[in-house]
């Protein structure tokens, strides 16, 4: 009977120390539909497709990484994406496209939509850094050790100045060597970095100029060297923005937000790019 009632006594201290029944079952009730509550939210939303308007070297970053992640997140919102030179994609943007967030390669296209008020200027984050390098046909004995010496291969790779920030910033860099004019005329122009890289990966062109990021995404290229330094005017800089015409307008915003965030500049650091600090 003592017994009994130490084992009793013993299981009423317990009870005691966790709570009352009422507030355990409280509590209970309240881990169980937390999860719950999230999900019927998520459900509760109707579904909504975004389109991404993006620079050619964020397409392995966003299709492989970025997108999927944001949709698992949030699993109410399609993201589809169309990459090319951002020089492209403005024009697009301005012929009517039907964007809903624009990521650039360079401040210069982002500026001038702002400008023209078909993206939100209060919007726009200039989120990250690349690297302007010099690459060659992986395997491959050249000539041509750096920038200053490009004019030893016979044929260049580059992005078209026209549209292609890649290429205006390779433009500028041989203009600050004092070569510009001489390298054009060896050049074979791209219409984005995405075709520039694909050249030399293939041997059309043993050189050619593309951003760090785009070297990293494969084996069949090696890097001779970076532009050097005093060459650029300024930094080679990604800004991101909604469109003033979008017509999901949270969506694109939670998408920039997502970007912009711990996990997001995390996957862009896999991908070789830094934030802009």
């Amino acid at each position: 009977m003592k017994m009994y009632r130490f084992v009793l006594f013993s299981f009423v201290l317990v009870l005691l120390s966790w709570g009352s029944p009422t507030a355990l079952f409280a509590a209970a009730q309240k881990e169980t539909t937390a999860a719950p509550a999230a999900a019927q939210s998520a459900a509760q939303e109707a579904p909504v497709t975004i389109l991404v308007a993006a620079a050619a070297s964020l397409e392995y970053s966003f299709v492989r990484d970025l997108i999927p992640r944001f949709q698992a997140k949030y699993p109410w919102i399609t993201v589809e994406g169309i990459y090319d030179s951002s020089g492209r994609l403005q024009t697009q943007i301005e012929a009517g496209l039907e964007a809903d967030v624009f990521m650039s390669a360079a401040v210069r296209q982002m500026n001038e939509l702002t400008a023209k008020s078909l993206v939100a200027a209060d919007s726009v984050r200039p989120l990250l850094e690349n690297k302007i390098v010099l690459i060659k046909t992986a395997g491959i004995n050249t000539p041509v050790t750096g920038f200053e010496t490009v004019l030893q291969a016979p044929i260049i790779a580059l992005g078209d100045p026209a549209s292609v920030p890649a290429g205006q910033y390779a433009r500028e860099a041989f203009t600050s060597l004092g070569i510009w004019d001489a390298v054009s005329a060896q050049a074979s122009f791209g219409t984005n970095v995405t075709e520039v890289l694909n050249w030399v990966g293939e041997g059309s062109a043993e050189i050619g100029v593309v951003y760090a990021t785009d070297a990293a995404t494969t084996d069949r290229v090696q890097v001779i060297a970076e532009a050097p330094a005093g060459s650029l005017a300024q930094k080679v800089i990604y800004p991101v923005g909604r469109t003033a015409g979008s017509a999901h307008t949270k969506e694109a915003e939670l998408f920039i937000e997502f970007l912009a965030s711990e996990e997001g500049l995390g996957v862009f650091k896999a991908y070789g790019f830094s934030p802009n600090n």
